[in-house]
């Protein structure tokens, strides 16, 4: 703390003796995070094979549409639910006992225009739980849709593989409880196959709606949602979606960055910043392209519901270009161009480097610290300076703060100080000029995201 302390002392100093620029004088430049040899050896562990077994699986059950058969042991969302069940079993006989795996089901009534009838919708649940006191309450959840449809939504007759849209999300979520139910991670991660998607985000729903009335710390949630291939676009990116204004924004938060700014930093921007960090690197293969809006045009995600019941941390991954002919199509030929979202157009060994993403993220995510809480800067006077304090870390592997900065029209952190344990920090940098950020550091050098801070006037 006294070595940190001397360098914002010395920093001070090269500004008061005119050091031409003070962004060159205070900290290093923000770095991407290298994955340890652990994580490196898990993401080896991911197989395309695998991929491909889980999603033609899922394709044979012909029709997964929300309202399709429930006890038919061959076809039906019902058959789909419980080989997913019967996958996450088998991956829990891993993990001495620290994944759990439950059915979450419930009746969804009827919905004029979106649901014709009520109908028993059931999540697939495997918790792997988090192995560090004072961090396994904390909960990432990682998650895709099982079920699937044809050009009539309601069409249950119908063929509705589904292979992309979203078999591809399903067969990742189960392929990275698999490489990681093995391995032991600080906070606990939730793996999730839910269904109601294509009627009206209802699965998702109920989860984020029960976790909220239970108050479950859910601090991350990474939706995987058509992921099976680039198509014919880069086959070594994926697309991040994440929200910049809060879904559940107050009056007040909008007046305030109507006033000074923040409309670029919500949480869910922070984890996709987050997610850019940790995950674009030689061992994923991969480069994140961040999208800055919610979701697509006329399109939702399962990330939504968890963003509308308070956890605002909540991306979504969709690969680079979608083929509408292979999504909610009847499977078919027409004037000789396949239509249907079947297993033959699903790249695999892209799907096994998106699902790296996600691996390397949620472990990231869940051996890391939590983000600093209560972050304020303080603007109760003009001054050509910026101070920044917050609640201390009680993670039991804390070992420092970054305060991390960059110009306004940034997307991306530039610039970082180690501050060490101080819970306050006045850096000789205008407030008006740069967006500022606090993040953690745990002894083994993982970060967590960002937390932006709240004006104090």
């Amino acid at each position: 703390m006294l070595a940190a302390a001397g360098v914002l002392i010395a920093v001070c100093l090269a500004v008061v003796q005119g050091a031409s620029s003070p962004t060159r004088a205070v900290g290093g430049t923000v770095r991407p995070v290298a994955p340890s040899p652990e994580v490196r050896a898990m993401l080896a562990d991911v197989s395309p094979s695998q991929l491909s077994k889980y999603d033609h699986a899922l394709v044979g059950f012909k029709n997964r549409n929300t309202l399709s058969e429930q006890h038919n042991p061959n076809r039906g969302v019902g058959a789909a639910r419980d080989y997913i069940f019967d996958q996450f079993k088998q991956i829990a006989a891993t993990s001495d006992g620290r994944m759990t795996v439950r059915l979450q089901s419930f009746v969804q009534p009827k919905v004029p225009g979106d649901l014709p009838r009520a109908v028993r919708i059931t999540n697939v649940v495997a918790t792997l739980r988090g192995t560090q006191p004072g961090s396994a309450d904390r909960m990432y959840v990682v998650s895709g849709h099982y079920d699937s449809r044809c050009t009539d939504v309601f069409d249950t007759k119908c063929l509705a593989p589904g292979a992309d849209d979203d078999a591809s999300g399903v067969s990742g979520v189960l392929e990275m409880a698999r490489v990681m139910a093995t391995r032991s991670f600080d906070s606990t991660i939730v793996f999730m196959a839910v269904a109601g998607e294509e009627q009206g985000l209802f699965g998702s729903e109920h989860f984020a709606a029960v976790a909220r009335s239970q108050h479950l710390d859910i601090a991350g949630m990474l939706d995987n949602d058509i992921i099976g291939t680039a198509n014919g676009d880069d086959a070594h990116s994926v697309r991040l979606f994440s929200e910049g204004i809060p879904t559940d924004v107050t009056p007040d938060e909008l007046s305030l960055m109507q006033s000074v700014g923040g409309e670029n930093d919500g949480p869910a921007r922070q984890l996709a910043r987050f997610v850019k960090d940790v995950a674009e690197n030689d061992a994923t293969g991969m480069k994140i392209d961040l999208i800055f809006r919610r979701d697509r045009f006329l399109r939702g995600g399962d990330q939504i519901p968890f963003l509308e019941h308070h956890y605002r941390s909540a991306v979504r991954f969709t690969e680079q270009r979608e083929n509408f002919d292979h999504q909610h199509q009847d499977v078919r030929v027409e004037n000789g161009v396949q239509f249907g979202d079947l297993p033959q157009f699903v790249d695999f060994p892209y799907l096994a480097r998106v699902t790296r993403v996600n691996v390397v993220t949620l472990a990231a995510l869940a051996n890391g610290p939590a983000q600093p809480a209560d972050v304020k800067i303080i603007a109760t006077e003009l001054t050509n300076s910026t101070t920044l304090r917050w609640k201390a870390n009680t993670d039991p592997d804390f070992d420092h703060y970054e305060v991390v900065w960059r110009t306004t029209s940034a997307p991306l952190w530039e610039h970082s100080l180690s501050v060490g344990k101080r819970l306050h920090v006045t850096l000789p940098l205008s407030k008006d000029n740069f967006v500022f950020g606090v993040r953690a550091v745990d002894s083994d050098g993982n970060p967590s995201p960002v937390t932006f801070p709240v004006p104090v006037f």
